[in-house]
Parts: structure tokens; C-alpha cells; sequence
């Protein structure tokens, strides 16, 4: 196959799995600091991943390229593709990249979502004792997200983006017959592995949303979807994932329409309630005490 003309981000995606440690190191700073990169010696990308200048070199030939040269040419040709300037119609031309690029997002994730992955992770999430949804950054808002539809629906489910010690409170009470489900486009995170690994020593199982990182986490979860990442930024992180997120919970609801039926209608009764006393309980008398 002619890796000529992949982008870094796609020799990424492809390889990620087969580079060690210290190379993913790289391999994320490069991803998410390129520009900075192209005038970079080994040494200064070395020191910024945390590694050393032979596994920068090793980590530009483990992604198809002859050698730190040619990976710095790769990246000056993106970035000059990525900063050309727009058409004249300033307006109108932002309007039409933005939504094309999310439309060619959304195709791009259906097209890799298969719907034997997508049915299990359903089920998985169906039959969950809880879930406990985790992201990081922008993707804390998508696990937020998750847990608000769930409970709409009927489900025990809850949403983390604590990092560091943090984390350790919200993974106390995960227990076997859990889910969690790990929002996480490309970043290789500790906590993910902490995450996983305790997952595992309790027995919840996990789902994984991500642009590249199903390959690398592929035998610590149940099942990995992907969703298409922004090439420019123009879009955001987690809009593939909102929309697979969206779909997941008409699959799960679709599992006991009963149960979300009658949880709609309660959560309708309280917004009534709540609408009726202007979002105030009523004022309880204050009972004086006796002599």
C-alpha cells in the first residue's frame, strides 16, 4: 500500500497499536503540536515528549517516513494546505467548510461504525447495572451527556472528568455489572489505564468511543467504536461522538420502551410542578415552639 500521501494524523491512526511506549509519547506530541514540530531538532521533540532523540528518529521511521526529514516535510505540506488562505466570500465559504466538514465527519464515523459493534454495545449498555461515562476536556461534556439521557430514560448512570486523585472517588463504587464508557478521541491518558484495569479487577465491562485508539485498547474493552476526527479544528471534538452517543441511547431505550415511557412521564410531571411554583417550593409556616 502507498503511504505517500497519508497525513501524519492517518499514519497515526493506522499504527498506533504496533509503536511502544515511548513512541506513542512521541506519536501524541506530534499529533497535537505539529506545527511546532517542523522546525524542531530531534532533541527539542525529545524533550517536549519526554523521551529520547533515538526514539523520536525511531518513532518517524515506525510511521512509514525515511527519517525525521521527511516527517518534517509531511507536516510543513499539511500545515500549508491547513493555512491556505479562504475563498473571497468570506462568510458564506466559513458557513460551507464548517458544515461540510461535519457532514463529512458524521459520513465518515457511519461508514466505520459497523452495526455488529454498534448492536453490542447497546446491549452491553442495556444491561448494565450502571454506567459510568468518562471524559476528559471536551469529551467530559459528551460523558455528561450520556449519563443526563440515560437517567431520562430509566438507566442508573453517572459522568466523571476527574483526573489525578480525583478519579479515585467516582471509581470507589464501580462494581461488577457495570459499564463504563470511555470517551477519549486520541490522547493516551494514565488515566484510561487506570480506568481499564480497574474495570477489569471488578468486573464492569467497557466501551470505548475514539478516533484511533480502539486498536490500542481493543483487548481491555468489549467493544471499541471509532469517531472521525477534525482534520482542521473547525468542528468539534466530540461531535461524532454526541451523535453516536444519541443513537446508543434510542438503541438502549428501544430495549424497555416501558420503563422510558414511564420515567418521560414523571420527569414531565416534575417540570410541571417546577413550573407552577416558579422553580420555588412553597413557603412551610414556621411553627413556634411552646413556652
Amino acid at each position: 500500500m502507498d503511504t505517500t500521501d497519508l497525513s501524519l494524523q492517518d499514519r497515526i491512526t493506522g499504527r498506533l497499536a504496533l509503536l511502544t511506549a515511548a513512541e506513542r509519547k512521541v506519536a501524541e506530541y506530534l499529533r497535537n503540536h505539529g506545527p511546532d514540530a517542523i522546525f524542531a531538532t530531534a532533541g527539542q521533540i525529545a524533550a517536549a515528549a519526554g523521551t529520547s532523540d533515538a526514539t523520536v528518529v525511531r518513532t518517524a521511521r515506525s510511521l512509514g517516513y525515511s527519517g525525521l526529514l521527511e516527517l518534517r516535510h509531511s507536516l510543513t505540506r499539511q500545515v500549508v494546505r491547513a493555512t491556505a488562505p479562504a475563498p473571497p466570500s468570506s462568510q458564506d465559504s466559513l458557513l460551507s467548510h464548517v458544515f461540510a466538514e461535519a457532514t463529512q465527519r458524521l459520513a465518515d464515523t457511519l461508514r466505520l461504525t459497523t452495526e455488529a459493534a454498534f448492536g453490542e454495545a447497546v446491549d452491553v449498555l442495556a444491561e448494565a447495572r450502571e454506567v459510568l461515562a468518562f471524559g476528559i476536556g471536551p469529551s467530559e461534556t459528551v460523558a455528561g451527556y450520556l449519563a443526563l439521557r440515560l437517567r431520562r430514560i430509566g438507566r442508573r448512570a453517572r459522568a466523571t472528568g476527574a483526573t489525578g486523585f480525583r478519579l479515585a472517588d467516582d471509581l470507589l463504587d464501580l462494581a461488577g455489572g457495570d459499564v463504563v464508557v470511555l470517551y477519549s478521541p486520541s490522547r493516551l491518558l494514565a488515566e484510561i489505564d487506570v480506568v481499564l484495569d480497574h474495570a477489569a479487577a471488578v468486573g464492569a465491562r467497557a466501551v470505548l468511543i475514539s478516533d484511533s485508539l480502539g486498536p490500542v485498547f481493543a483487548d481491555r474493552v468489549h467493544v471499541a467504536l471509532s469517531a472521525a476526527h477534525t482534520p482542521t479544528g473547525a468542528t468539534g471534538e466530540g461531535l461524532p461522538s454526541q451523535v453516536l452517543t444519541d443513537a446508543l441511547v434510542l438503541g438502549v431505550r428501544a430495549k424497555d420502551e416501558a420503563r422510558a415511557t414511564e420515567r418521560a412521564e414523571l420527569l414531565t410531571e416534575l417540570r410541571t410542578e417546577l413550573s407552577q411554583t416558579g422553580g420555588r417550593r412553597p413557603r412551610t409556616p414556621h411553627r413556634k415552639e411552646n413556652p
